[in-house]
């Protein structure tokens, strides 16, 4: 091979003898080599932008979905009706069955809530622990009603499970005596503004709240059901003296939420549900959404593989002659294979490197094209460096993978016959 190395001109000095054949046979063929840049450019650029993309969306739909609920709720396990076989519910008299029929719409309590809330705050993966005291009530200001949901909380370990101090559009979540926070549309509904007074009744007690904030969290079910007053206050409205109904948990990962359920249901022998149960129907169109992006990205793979090996089998034909000078001017089998290697390994650097910035470009131009219903941005148009990273190196296996079979041939050449041919 050092016989041929002067006439590959000036660059002989500077670059190895199989990187100049390599570019020499990739300039040489330069519609082919554009049409499998394109592709890798292409398939590339989708398999980024989509999984990005993708990744974002869930990102930006979980943190929506959750950025107003508990990641992890325990709660008092429900009441059962218990119900007797005809012969015996015929012998039972009233006392045994006004025993077994549990009174309606009746407030449970988390029994030695302190305790549990302790335990659960000791459990690894528990970020923050909030105890709330929950209930239905009856909200009306003049002639105007609406149905609402107590949540008696701790301004100071509730903001910390959920976000509280971000949907706040008038006041801060700060509440203390007959103070409530209530959401835009309950305002709205009830022509109430920070300072005015709206009445709460829960059928055992009634009380005259002052609105000291308004809030918006984006869903206007809670916003117009939802009343936050003082745990104390919830308490006693609720008839549940010293009590909790709930207590609300949020966690480090956010997935592992699960788990972390399940180990508490274990300890406390209390109803303990995770966001990914409530949720099901969402985790289900996450998961539906990652398997199609998983199907395009292999459709892609696969086409990109086809195309850099079928130009690659192309310019071996092409290139018999040229192959077997090389042969024969002592050119081993591993020198022609690793030239080969080194057009499809090229193909998929450069094409990753024009894909990654083409999907970068993807992203830019959607995120201006689609937005959210209140005019802002569904998701930042930004790289994730290591989804880059492993895009070109996919990218690059996948050129020295589809290089290998011509390159093999190539190298089983025998010369005479490649300089005949």
């Amino acid at each position: 091979m050092r016989g041929a190395r002067p006439a590959l001109g000036r660059w002989a000095r500077v670059l190895p003898l199989k990187w100049l054949l390599a570019l020499r046979f990739l300039r040489e063929g330069r519609v082919q080599s554009s049409l499998v840049l394109a592709g890798v450019t292409a398939g590339v650029a989708v398999t980024v932008f989509l999984t990005q993309l993708i990744a974002q969306l869930q990102n930006t739909i979980v943190e929506r979905v959750m950025g107003s609920q508990a990641h992890v709720v325990m709660a008092p396990l429900q009441e059962q009706l218990l119900r007797l076989p005809p012969d015996q519910a015929d012998q039972a008299n009233e006392a045994v069955a006004a025993q077994l029929q549990p009174r309606l719409q009746r407030q449970r309590a988390v029994d030695q809530w302190e305790r549990m809330a302790d335990l659960a705050a000791a459990t690894p993966g528990v970020l923050a622990v909030s105890p709330v005291a929950s209930g239905p009530a009856l909200a009306t200001r003049g002639a105007a009603f609406q149905s609402v949901t107590l949540l008696g909380v701790r301004p100071q370990d509730y903001r910390r499970v959920v976000r509280m101090d971000a949907y706040m559009t008038a006041g801060r979540f700060e509440i203390a005596g007959q103070q409530a926070l209530i959401g835009r549309e309950l305002a709205d509904d009830l022509g109430l503004q920070v300072g005015d007074k709206l009445r709460v009744s829960t059928g055992v007690r009634s009380e005259v709240l002052t609105v000291a904030g308004l809030f918006d969290t984006g869903s206007r079910e809670i916003n117009r059901r939802r009343v936050f007053i003082t745990l104390r206050l919830a308490q006693t409205l609720l008839d549940l003296p010293g009590s909790v109904s709930v207590i609300d948990l949020s966690v480090a990962d956010l997935f592992g939420a699960d788990a972390v359920a399940d180990r508490l249901r274990a300890q406390t022998g209390l109803r303990v549900d995770s966001w990914m149960q409530t949720n099901a129907g969402l985790l289900n169109a996450l998961s539906n959404q990652t398997i199609s992006n998983n199907l395009i990205r292999g459709f892609v793979v696969a086409i990109v593989a086809l195309g850099i090996s079928s130009v690659l089998v192309v310019s071996v034909v092409q290139k018999q002659r040229e192959i077997g000078i090389l042969r024969a001017m002592g050119a081993s089998r591993r020198d022609i294979m690793g030239v080969f290697l080194l057009q499809g390994a090229l193909m998929g650097l450069i094409g990753s490197t024009l894909g990654a910035g083409l999907a970068y470009g993807l992203l830019v131009l959607f995120s201006h094209i689609f937005k959210s219903p209140d005019g802002s941005a569904m998701y930042i148009a930004e790289l994730d460096l290591a989804l880059v990273l492993s895009a070109s190196a996919l990218a690059c296996v996948i050129g020295l993978l589809s290089a290998y079979m011509p390159a093999r041939r190539a190298a089983r050449m025998d010369p005479v016959q490649a300089i005949r041919a």
